[in-house]
């Protein structure tokens, strides 16, 4: 589905926060047909506000209760530090409304946020990713019981305004999607980082290790994507008997890569898990 679908229609959709992702979210639906004059967005930061306004023609404002006052959705787009307090003052609102609620902050529950606002709310708890910036975001999605089929609609047309939206089945796997795509673009970095070092080590000038592990991953990415194949699929293509690729990947094997990378995303589904405990308390 696009904004411009049915499942949009006359929908009033507010952005609490603009920072950055919902920036992504905001360019997404209006480049996908969302009128402008359908968006609102609240901003303590002026010259966010200025900017958004500016560039979407969007109405901006410094109080959240005031942008949300007339939304259909309303789109928590704010740090997990500060979800509680916001909820607390879109509370009225919420409770005399009950507008769709999309959260996308990391390690916010669902019951989290419905006591928050009041209770007996639908929910859609997101997880995005910041290649949703340039329009190729992965995103997984979970919505509570209140949800309805259209109110499912509408949370995947924002999200899929900036890429791929996913729905998971089980809130207690957000933590693992946080870990994998919301976490994921910085392992990625880490690996190009880590190629441009070794290939300066065995001598290759830096812009050209850059520019060539940069291309390799994205062409790697897009063959992911365009072929269909499974990933160890393609991985035994590019893997000749005894060849260079061989000794890598054996290398690799041999310093326990599937170990390393298991216990890192363990770690990052651990501390998401936590973060939500600590709001608890």
């Amino acid at each position: 589905m696009h904004p411009t679908s049915s499942s949009r229609a006359g929908t009033r959709t507010a952005f609490i926060g603009g920072g950055n992702m919902a920036r992504s979210l905001i360019g997404g639906l209006i480049r996908n047909g969302a009128p402008a004059n359908s968006i609102a967005v609240s901003e303590p930061n002026a010259d966010l506000r200025a900017a958004l306004a500016r560039d979407f023609s969007i109405a901006p404002h410094a109080d959240n209760a005031a942008a949300a006052q007339a939304a259909d959705v309303l789109v928590l787009a704010v740090k997990p530090q500060v979800m509680k307090t916001v909820c607390a003052g879109l509370r009225a609102i919420a409770q005399a409304s009950k507008p769709l609620i999309v959260s996308i902050a990391a390690g916010i529950r669902i019951d989290q946020l419905d006591t928050w606002l009041g209770g007996n709310l639908p929910i859609v708890r997101c997880m995005p990713n910041t290649p949703a910036l340039i329009g190729a975001g992965a995103a997984g999605l979970c919505a509570n019981a209140t949800c309805t089929t259209p109110q499912r609609a509408l949370a995947q047309d924002i999200l899929s305004a900036a890429g791929l939206a996913v729905w998971i089945a089980g809130e207690k796997q957000m933590d693992t999607v946080t870990a994998i795509s919301g976490s994921g673009p910085a392992y990625f970095f880490l690996l190009v980082e880590a190629l441009e070092k070794a290939a300066v080590a065995q001598g290759l000038p830096r812009e050209a290790a850059r520019e060539l592990a940069t291309q390799t991953c994205l062409g790697a990415g897009r063959m992911l994507r365009e072929d269909g194949a499974a990933p160890a699929e393609l991985r035994r293509r590019v893997t000749s008997p005894n060849g260079t690729t061989q000794a890598a990947l054996e290398s690799f094997e041999g310093d326990g890569f599937e170990r390393i990378v298991a216990r890192a995303v363990a770690a990052a589904t651990r501390r998401g898990v936590e973060l939500s405990s600590e709001l608890d308390r």
